[in-house]
Parts: structure tokens; C-alpha cells; sequence
């Protein structure tokens, strides 16, 4: 009986006994590009919880528009990104003219 009663004690404390671990990362130091396009703060609502800016500033600096609507498209179709249809064309704008084959450098 009392062997019985010390698991049951125990298996109530062991919700109280596990500890929340916090994971903390490194500053990520590479910030998405601000710009005046609407793009730019759909990217800063809806892309930057899921990834950083090293990623557009990664791809080739040719990438034409087209290839940054095939990526906008995975994130949607693959990885279930829940950017509303309507606001592909404005971040796809933000990107090719912002990273890619139509920025101003």
C-alpha cells in the first residue's frame, strides 16, 4: 500500500519536476532589406518567423522574377506557408527588386 501511494505521489510530481529548457539563438546580424515596396512589410509579417534574410541574399543576384515566384510558390505549396494568395505578386516584386535580376546596385 505504501509503495503504491509513493508511485502515485510520484507520478503527480512529475509534471512539476520536469523543467521548460530555453533554447536561446544567436542574433541572426542580417536584416531584411527595408524598402518602400509593399513586399517588404508582408516579408517582415509573414516570412521572418519561419527564416532570415540570408536566404534571399543568398541566391544569385540574376534570379529573375520567375524564379522568385517559383520560391514564393514552394514556401506556400511545400512547407505550408501561410502567405494569402493576393500578397504573392507585391513579396515576389519586393525580392527580384530588392535581391534579385532588378535591383538598382
Amino acid at each position: 500500500m505504501k509503495r503504491a501511494l509513493r508511485a502515485a505521489l510520484l507520478l503527480a510530481m512529475c509534471p512539476l519536476l520536469a523543467c521548460a529548457k530555453e533554447i536561446r539563438l544567436p542574433d541572426d546580424g542580417l536584416e531584411w532589406q527595408a524598402s518602400a515596396l509593399p513586399g517588404y512589410a508582408i516579408v517582415q509579417a509573414q516570412c521572418r518567423g519561419c527564416h532570415s534574410a540570408h536566404y534571399a541574399a543568398y541566391q544569385p543576384p540574376t534570379s529573375p522574377r520567375a524564379y522568385w515566384e517559383a520560391q514564393v510558390k514552394r514556401m506556400k505549396a511545400v512547407f505550408k506557408a501561410g502567405l494569402p494568395d493576393g500578397q504573392v505578386a507585391p513579396v515576389v516584386d519586393y525580392l527580384v527588386k530588392t535581391y534579385g535580376a532588378e535591383a538598382q546596385r
